[in-house]
């Protein structure tokens, strides 16, 4: 049966149980795996999707005991790279990441941000995969990654691949000379399933956007302005089927309003609002999503079917401590 391959980064965050990590006493470090292609795949192995994930290990016990952690969720890691000294890191300097400007990234240097095209067997690579999931994390860390991410891209569209990709933002990352702008629309026109959500997409494509938006706007005009975003893009990339987006909106540590909606060129739909004041770990809501969506756009639903299975297992995972989604949709 034809596989989805998620290709990116593997990561491991670092986070203390409190907001400072070296403070007196501060000692209660708890390690996640994660990075958003192995918390995409996580999610479609546990939905019953076959699901490769593919990325770069260095040859040590750590790297040996997360491909495990992996396998143990059903995800197939036999297209892994052995390559490189290292893993990246992230830490979160909060105890739920739940609040801003948390995050500080130790990933120079891992092994995936080393890797190179002739470390890859493309034949291989994408055997029995009819699938190719990947994100703007790739691209953001190097010039020579988004390079190679370009070849990934062309060689899958080669094979009539499928592609999807999360536009997700991180603002710490990109600084190599080259802005989202300078690098994504070529990455992005080879791509069937763009997910992510009106902000992402003005950063990374160019599509235009209002200023003065927030939570308090409501859902009818986020849903004609997705639309004016899908729009845009339906026009300027014209291999692009399904586009998706997330609305999250975070007042509080513990409070949070999650819907989607979904366009494709024919119609379009918005999910229900789900609402919480009681988030365990918000960190991976969007792979969820994106986990979700993929698996929905594989059966034969409709826009609202779809959309509506996407969003819920997003937010499920705000209930679900870890970078990793147990693959519910409620």
């Amino acid at each position: 049966m034809p596989h989805v391959l998620t290709f990116g980064e593997i990561l491991l965050r670092l986070q203390g149980s409190s907001e400072q990590l070296l403070a007196p006493g501060a000692n209660d470090l708890k390690i996640y795996p994660g990075g958003s292609e192995a918390n995409v795949a996580v999610t479609l192995a546990k939905m019953g999707n076959p699901v490769y994930y593919s990325s770069a290990f260095p040859n040590n016990g750590l790297a040996k005991e997360l491909i495990h952690v992996l396998e143990s969720s059903g995800v197939d890691c036999s297209k892994h790279i052995q390559s490189g000294d290292r893993i990246g890191l992230y830490f979160l300097l909060s105890a739920n990441g739940l609040t801003s400007g948390e995050v500080i990234y130790d990933r120079k240097y891992s092994s995936f941000s080393l890797l190179k095209a002739e470390e890859l067997d493309f034949d291989t690579l994408f055997a029995d995969v009819d699938w190719l999931h990947w994100s703007a994390l790739t691209p953001a860390l190097s010039a020579e990654m988004a390079d190679l991410m370009a070849l990934v891209l062309q060689e899958a569209k080669q094979r009539d691949i499928t592609i999807s990709v999360d536009l997700n933002y991180r603002s710490k990352l990109w600084q190599y000379g080259r802005t989202p702008l300078e690098v994504m629309p070529e990455l992005v026109q080879h791509c069937d399933v763009i997910m992510g959500n009106i902000w992402a997409a003005h950063n990374m494509l160019g599509s235009p956007i209002e200023e003065n938006l927030d939570k308090h706007t409501e859902r009818a005009h986020y849903l004609h302005l997705s639309q004016q975003t899908a729009d845009y893009i339906f026009s300027h990339y014209p291999q692009a089927k399904h586009i998706a987006n997330t609305f999250r909106f975070i007042d509080n540590p513990k409070h949070n309003l999650f819907y989607g909606t979904y366009h494709s060129r024919e119609e379009q739909a918005i999910s229900q609002q789900y609402e919480t004041h009681e988030v365990v770990d918000r960190i991976g809501s969007g792979d969820a999503f994106m986990g979700g969506l993929i698996h929905a756009l594989r059966q034969p639903w409709d826009a609202s079917a779809i959309i509506e299975y996407a969003t819920a297992t997003g937010y499920q995972k705000l209930f679900v401590e870890g970078d990793f989604g147990d693959g519910k949709a409620l």
